[in-house]
């Protein structure tokens, strides 16, 4: 049955308790019977009197935070529906619920609601009995008699459009509602997609806690919002596991975070961290350089790993003169030997060198006390820790394990040459190792200026010392663009937990970009991770998603191309623009101009070394603009985007300039052409490529 409004009274709901035949006014009742029911649940929450259930200021502090954040997850959003779906089973839901009768119904939407006698209003999206709405078919109604969409503007509930799964007699249909809220204009930050997860997207959704999920998506396959949905998902099923471990969320950069940032807030989740992994390694030095990329690449390299490791365990020197223990009237000998013994037994166990640190002390200790047990002593613990804090035996550690400053050990190898060839050695070549030496080494820590990989090698080594802190559940996006030594960084934080890893193979777009999800996950150190595909295409128009799928074969080969379900004749024009530089930045203009008459955001996109040109032709022709990150709204709309930003984000209307400007904006043709790819996938719904130089020979030869 098709959407409806006006004809809403031809279809009478016999469950109605408002005394109105009209299903559209039963709804509606039913929304405004439910926002009710919320703001009651936030009230009684407001209430709460905690002067009398906590014993001391800590424990009621931390109380009155759970409550606070309690009161912020039962926030009323007016423009954010508060259910979209309804099911209507054929029998009672057994065990789901409290006891009903056939033909239960339960209205589907972001968060739980009950009312005051504690029954359901509505259900959350996540409990198990809300799966059949994006599951169940005709093939598989999973006991679903009916399944409603509804409509909304503006948070007003306006239509509604019916599917009864159990009826032969009617004719399957693509759901006009459905394609309405994908097709929506967006206009502020990423919304979520629960009234729109396919079945597809639904199954990675839901996948358990215990196993990594590695999922493959091309431009507009939702497969970002799945990676969010999936940790809100979690959230629900795992929630006091979760909330002791700790989730994670991490993006390519700071734009793209305040993009997605208001999605899971929006689900009710408050407490997921966000990131970048340059955010997660820059602790205790400061980034302040930048290396030439083919250097990068060798500092991303996975063999710089073992480099270090054989760096930090080269601090572990031979004992060259026996320990000798003071206490009272007499003397307690451990040989160097011994002591030689002890170091060799740590290092073969591969313990952390900070750990190894702390036990040496206890291994010379208990030498000592085997010592005077054999002499008729009965020592006890409380000797053996004095004996290890004896300062002949706290002298003896800092000669043989001295402490050791992770900072500290990668200044040397990128300073000395010869300590860097040393521990390199069968493993860097000669040319390598020049690439890492600086031309003129720093003289500390503090005055060095440190890249971003070189912030990873120091987290790596920092790990090598002293295990990082491991996360319950990490979401890693835009992973295809990861180094080995940043796949480790993201791994050790969550290396007893799990992940989730979202990306594009064809969307790599640095030098050192990985080639296999085998290959990602392998450094991660998750090798038995799952990897899903996703193929289908709900954002991007088909005549631009098959415009940039031209790039494929020689950015990507083998991999597959997207296949939209989308149809929007006319979303896509490529134009010639004859004349100079003065011409394009005109046409390009315009071009921004004729978009602005639709609704929803616009994005023009262009080469870096473009942005201030462009810039200053928009503000010569009276257009405010907006920079990646900037939330649009409704009177600003426009956002000028330089091409290495605009991976992750996406606008209802693009203009793209000058697309092999974008090519040669990048160090060699692949990445070059892999960010044109990026840039040609950010429409929703209409893509204007202008362009005065020719076009990439790949795009004119498809």
């Amino acid at each position: 049955m098709p959407a409806h409004v006006a004809e809403s009274d031809s279809t009478p709901d016999p469950t109605s308790t408002t005394g109105t035949t009209d299903p559209l006014a039963h709804e509606r009742a039913h929304l405004a019977a439910s926002r009710a029911a919320l703001r009651g649940m936030r009230e009684d929450v407001q209430a709460l009197d905690i002067r009398d259930v906590t014993a001391d200021w800590v424990s009621a502090a931390v109380l009155q935070s759970q409550i606070d954040d309690r009161i912020k997850a039962l926030a009323d959003l007016p423009h954010t529906p508060l259910f979209f779906g309804r099911l209507d089973y054929l029998h009672a839901v057994g065990g789901e619920l409290a006891e009903g009768a056939d033909g239960e119904r339960f209205y589907i939407g972001r968060r739980h609601v009950h009312d005051a006698a504690g029954d359901p209003m509505v259900i959350d999206w996540r409990a198990p009995v809300s799966q059949p709405y994006y599951q169940a078919s005709r093939t598989n109604p999973q006991d679903v008699g009916l399944r409603r969409r509804f409509g909304y503007t503006g948070g007003e509930l306006t239509a509604y459009e019916d599917e009864h799964l159990t009826d032969p007699a009617e004719a399957e249909h693509t759901s006009r509602l459905l394609q309405a809220e994908i097709e929506r204009p967006r206009v502020g930050p990423m919304r979520d997609i629960v009234a729109t997860i396919q079945p597809e997207q639904d199954e990675i959704v839901r996948s358990g806690l215990g196993g990594t999920v590695c999922v493959q998506g091309g431009p507009g396959t939702g497969k970002t919002a799945v990676g969010l949905h999936r940790v809100a998902y979690l959230l629900y099923a795992h929630r006091e596991r979760l909330a002791r471990t700790g989730t994670l969320v991490i993006g390519p950069n700071r734009s793209f975070l305040h993009y997605i940032e208001q999605v899971l807030p929006a689900l009710g989740e408050l407490e997921v961290k966000q990131a970048t992994v340059d955010d997660l390694v820059r602790t205790g030095v400061e980034v302040r350089g930048e290396d030439e990329a083919a250097t990068a690449v060798v500092k991303g390299d996975a063999r710089m790993a073992e480099v270090l490791r054989r760096a930090v365990r080269s601090h572990v020197t031979a004992p060259v003169e026996p320990v000798v223990v003071v206490r009272g009237s007499r003397r307690w000998r451990v040989p160097a030997y011994e002591i030689q013994e002890m170091a060799d037994e740590l290092l073969a166990r591969d313990m952390r060198y900070g750990a190894a640190h702390e036990a040496l002390p206890q291994r010379i200790a208990h030498a000592v006390l085997v010592r005077m047990e054999e002499a008729g002593e009965a020592p006890d613990d409380r000797v053996q820790n004095a004996v290890a804090r004896n300062p002949a035996v706290k002298a003896a550690v800092k000669a043989v394990w001295p402490a050791v400053d992770p900072a500290k050990v990668v200044l040397r190898l990128l300073s000395d040459a010869e300590f860097l060839a040393a521990h390199a050695e069968g493993l860097l070549s000669e040319e390598e190792q020049k690439r890492l030496l600086w031309a003129k080494p720093a003289r500390s820590v503090k005055s060095a200026k440190w890249s971003a990989a070189d912030a990873v090698l120091i987290d790596e080594a920092g790990d090598l010392v002293a295990r990082t802190h491991s996360l319950g559940h990490v979401v890693l996006d835009e992973a295809q663009d990861l180094s080995p030594m940043q796949y480790r960084a993201v791994g050790r934080r969550c290396s007893t937990g799990s992940a989730t890893v979202l990306g594009d193979l064809a969307q790599g777009t640095t030098p050192w970009s990985t080639e296999s999800w085998g290959e990602a996950l392998f450094h991660l150190g998750k090798a038995d991770a799952v990897v899903e595909e996703l193929t289908a295409g709900f954002r991007v128009p088909r005549e631009v998603i098959a415009y940039a799928s031209r790039l494929l074969p020689a950015i990507s080969p083998g991999l597959a191309a997207v296949e939209s379900v989308r149809e929007s004749p006319g979303s896509l024009a490529v134009r010639e623009v004859p004349g100079g530089a003065a011409e394009l930045d005109a046409a390009v203009v315009a071009a921004c101009e004729e978009s602005l008459r639709h609704e929803g955001s616009i994005g023009l996109i262009a080469a870096d070394a473009r942005i201030p040109v462009l810039g200053a032709a928009l503000e010569a022709a009276g257009h405010a603009y907006l920079a990646p990150g900037e939330e649009t709204t409704a009177a600003s709309r426009l956002t000028l985007v330089p091409a290495s930003l605009a991976k992750g984000l996406e606008y209802d209307y693009v203009v793209l300039d000058e697309p092999g400007a974008v090519v040669d904006g990048e160090p060699d043709e692949r990445t070059g052409l892999r960010r044109l790819y990026v840039a040609l996938t950010r429409a929703v719904s209409g893509l204007i490529v202008l362009h005065a130089a020719p076009l990439p020979e790949v795009l004119v030869q498809a």
